[in-house]
């Protein structure tokens, strides 16, 4: 597999992960969240998740440097999710089994700052077979800035806005894999990152969210209407 690269210029492997790891995986996982400054911005998997993803049905990879892993990043099969991202990002039911997920990735405080959680998405994304699956689809807190970023960074738009894991509000990011998303670049529209409703109506009439930035009052999302 490839490599990512440290500010430094130090590079590491990208390995992939395995059940072995799965004690390093935890650990790291409880580490992160621990130095997280609002803990409802990631929604932590569970052993259970991760054995799932390394039984095959996903796709885990890590970075190791002085023999500790530093960071991971995980994709993985759904299956039969009762609650499918690909209904909410507006998927046909009939190719919802062509949907991974984009799930957690953990970077370990001191090595944060690296581009390790940009680095390692271009990787993995770059491993997906597309003759098995043509969507990645993901969850993601309003105002986790950088969390939002990253997906803008691998192609991902804005589908939804929905309220997910009971009681959390949540953008739907999705990638389509094998074909690019038509959108009128003459037409743009700006809300505020916490004005839920008329980011719904928009969502909800056909248009995406494309890229956001900082402005006076707080975060602005650019949405343009799909073709």
């Amino acid at each position: 597999m490839k490599q990512v690269t440290l500010k430094d210029g130090t590079s590491l492997p990208v390995i992939k992960l395995t059940k072995r790891d799965l004690p390093e995986i935890m650990q790291l996982q409880t580490k992160v969240i621990e130095h997280l400054s609002e803990k409802t911005f990631l929604q932590p998997l569970t052993d259970e998740e991760f054995e799932y993803i390394l039984d095959g049905n996903g796709l885990l990879v890590g970075v190791r440097a002085k023999e500790s892993l530093i960071a991971f990043r995980a994709l993985m099969d759904p299956g039969e999710d009762p609650e499918h991202l690909g209904e909410d990002a507006g998927i046909p039911k009939e190719q919802w089994s062509s949907v991974l997920y984009s799930e957690i990735t953990n970077v370990h405080p001191d090595f944060q700052g690296n581009g390790l959680q940009r680095q390692l998405g271009k990787i993995v994304m770059e491993e997906v077979d597309t003759n098995q699956f043509k969507y990645v689809c993901t969850t993601v807190a309003p105002f986790n800035i950088a969390s939002i970023k990253d997906k803008f960074e691998l192609g991902m738009h804005i589908a939804a806005l929905s309220v997910k894991y009971e009681t959390l509000t949540r953008y739907i990011m999705m990638k389509n894999l094998v074909a690019d998303v038509s959108v009128a670049n003459d037409d743009t529209i700006e809300v505020g990152m916490g004005e839920t409703a008329k980011q719904q109506k928009l969502l909800g009439a056909g248009w995406i969210g494309t890229s956001i930035h900082a402005h006076d009052e707080g975060f602005m999302v650019t949405y343009r209407k799909m073709k």
